[in-house]
Parts: structure tokens; C-alpha cells; sequence
């Protein structure tokens, strides 16, 4: 039976992808150990790990991972406050599929989106 699930994003810069998620999201670092060009970065119940992948072009990133929240609302306005950049096309909103979601770009351009159920 699964149980979790820890995406695995690329980054460009390691000391980038740490400031950006611990200092803008509020993610803390995962365990005490530092592994050369690899991240582990937690919040509440989920963590995101990253791989290095230096010769990425971010405006080719693919890379994405949608987070289930239990307090969008919240959540966004956490955002907003940290000055974190709301995708241009992933504004908070009601979707059709019965959640409400924003979406949020990365140094990368992995794409973060998260969602509650309504």
C-alpha cells in the first residue's frame, strides 16, 4: 500500500533552492546531513527533494510537483507576504474539479501548485 510521495525536482544552485524554499515558503532543511548536490527540504506532513542538474534551462523545466493544503487561503497570504511571485496564470481561483488552487514558479521554474478541496 503507498503511503507518501517525495518528488524529486531538479536545481541549478543548491544554496539557491535552500534560501528560496526555507526563506520564502517556510521549508526547513531534512535531517542533518549534507549530501553534495542533493537537497532534502520539509514542511508539515511533505517533503521535496532536488537533484543537481547545473546545465538546466530553466525556461525548459518540466519539472512539477501539486501540493494538497488544508488552508489555501492561509497559505496564499503567506505567500504574498514573503513577496513570493504568484504565477502570472496560476492566480487563486476556484477550479471546475472542485478544488481551489494558485500556482507559484521556483528559481527553476519548477512548477508548485497547491490545492485544497472544496
Amino acid at each position: 500500500m503507498l503511503t507518501e510521495v517525495h518528488p524529486k525536482l531538479p536545481m541549478r544552485n543548491k544554496a539557491v533552492t535552500k534560501e528560496f524554499y526555507i526563506t520564502k515558503l517556510g521549508f526547513r532543511q531534512y535531517g542533518n546531513l549534507e549530501y553534495e548536490g542533493y537537497l532534502m527540504l520539509e514542511k508539515d506532513n511533505i517533503s521535496i527533494h532536488f537533484f543537481e542538474y547545473k546545465n538546466l534551462v530553466p525556461e525548459e523545466n518540466y519539472g512539477q510537483a501539486y501540493i494538497r493544503t488544508g488552508d489555501i487561503d492561509g497559505l496564499y497570504t503567506f505567500f504574498l507576504d514573503k513577496k513570493v511571485a504568484i504565477h502570472p496564470n496560476g492566480q487563486l481561483a476556484l477550479k471546475p474539479w472542485g478544488q481551489k488552487e494558485f500556482s507559484i514558479l521556483d528559481p527553476d521554474y519548477n512548477l508548485l501548485t497547491f490545492g485544497q478541496q472544496l
